[in-house]
């Protein structure tokens, strides 16, 4: 009887043990990994205002948020301590085969679509640009004693630049990273002699601590003279320009969700694409990637 009564407390131990290493393998500093999502820092401006309006109107919907560059997020997510991505691409083939190898296949949505702009000094006589330059830059096959100059080099951006210049380093002496896509805006206001490439939404709205930045800079327009569809004009990034492609630096957002279940990451991904989410995205001049309807309500009047 003893020896029974010795055999279930071990039991009892175990599965206690057992429990408390299941629940610490879905934690992450005591926090839930599931409510964790980490963003591509380029996109602050805009999920920043997502977030906001979501946890407004859900009472439990705090996630909390890590800002981090798109090679960052992706490794937290491979590290096990994340199950929500906010980046700029999908999982390639090897990231799925390594999910996959684990049963983890991700939900992925599209909420949204991006420009990548050029911006210079308002001093500088640069007005347009064409993609064949851009690629020369970029390689260092052009003269040119500008500073060229972008945010992270582990950013999602910088990936955008290599895989369209088809250069992965990126290393040309007048070619600088920086920490943050503010930092970019604030270093072209201050030098007439640079180029900086970021993403659309730093520059709509901005907040207070570089607004005055923004104000001292302008955007490039870019025609596409490489692909057979370009129409030979000049066009700066805008919703009605991203939406007739003619705008050709653009890039698609995504938010991933690798929780297998529901819970606050769908919600947010429901919201985001749905039409208070897509608003936002309207509003914030960037393009939603449904755009929401209009209602218009015709009264007539009838003569007596």
């Amino acid at each position: 009887m003893k020896y029974s009564l010795r055999i279930v407390g071990i039991c009892v131990v175990l599965l206690a043990l057992l429990g408390s290493c299941k629940q610490k393998a879905k934690t992450v500093g005591g926090v839930d990994r599931s409510t964790i999502f980490v963003v591509d820092e380029s996109f602050k401006p805009i999920v920043d205002q997502e977030l906001y309006i979501f946890g407004a109107l859900y009472k439990d919907g705090h996630p909390k948020v890590i800002y981090a560059p798109e090679n960052n997020a992706v490794n937290l997510l491979f590290s096990d301590s994340v199950r929500v991505l906010i980046i700029a691409r999908e999982m390639n083939a090897e990231e799925n085969k390594a999910l996959a190898s684990k049963n983890i296949k991700p939900i992925v949505n599209r909420f949204a679509i991006d420009a990548v702009t050029l911006i210079v000094n308002q001093a500088s006589n640069d007005t347009t640009i064409t993609l064949s330059e851009i690629k020369k830059m970029l390689n260092g096959n052009t003269k040119t004693d500008k500073d060229i100059v972008f945010d992270n080099p582990n950013s999602g951006l910088v990936r955008y630049l290599k895989e369209l210049s088809g250069n992965k380093d990126l290393k040309q002496k007048n070619i600088y990273s920086l920490k943050s896509n503010k930092e970019v805006i604030k270093y072209v206001s201050e030098h007439p002699n640079a180029i900086g490439i970021t993403g659309f939404s730093w520059l709509n709205d901005p907040e207070k601590d570089y607004a005055d930045a923004v104000n001292k800079v302008k955007i490039v327009s870019v025609k596409d003279d490489i692909s057979k569809n370009g129409s030979g004009q000049y066009f700066s990034p805008s919703q009605q320009t991203i939406a007739l492609k003619q705008y050709p630096l653009t890039r698609n957002l995504y938010i991933l969700n690798f929780t297998g279940k529901m819970g606050l990451g769908m919600e947010f991904a429901a919201f985001i694409a749905g039409d208070q989410g897509q608003r936002i995205i309207l509003k914030s001049g960037l393009l939603p990637d449904e755009i929401p309807g209009r209602e218009i309500n015709i009264v007539s009047k009838i003569k007596q």
